[in-house]
């Protein structure tokens, strides 16, 4: 039983490093793909944290995951918007990417959030 939790946990790790990976990638290149590249990106990502969220984050590690989730949504929402304003001024344009970076993380973040949230509430639940 436990090679098969510890075969999951690694498909939950690849996928949070593949969102993350597709979360930069959306954000370097946002504006250079098409909608329907980048619907389908931002789907991939959903799937990933859903997968995350399941696979992933253990009971052990619920709270910690869940502040640490909590935390990056509020700032990517807050400081994706702030990062991106403040972007349009650069002659490089950084702060548009990083601003794109943190809102594409949020498809990662949020589903996985509500997974263990949920998963959390369930346990909480039965005890």
């Amino acid at each position: 039983m436990a090679k098969k939790k510890g075969k999951m946990r690694g498909i939950g790790a690849w996928a949070f490093i593949i969102g993350v990976v597709l979360a930069i990638v959306l954000g370097i290149f946002s504006s250079q793909l098409g909608p329907n590249l980048y619907n389908g990106i931002l789907g991939l990502m959903i799937i990933s944290g859903i997968l995350v969220g399941l696979l992933n984050v253990d009971s052990n590690d619920a709270s910690k995951f869940l502040l640490a989730a909590v935390s990056l949504v509020i700032v990517s929402v807050m400081g994706g918007s702030v990062i991106s304003a403040l972007g349009t001024v650069s002659f490089l344009k950084i702060g548009i990417i990083l601003g794109e970076i943190l809102n594409a993380l949020l498809f990662l973040f949020i589903p996985a959030t509500i997974i263990v949230a949920l998963k959390s509430v369930l346990e909480i639940a039965r005890e």
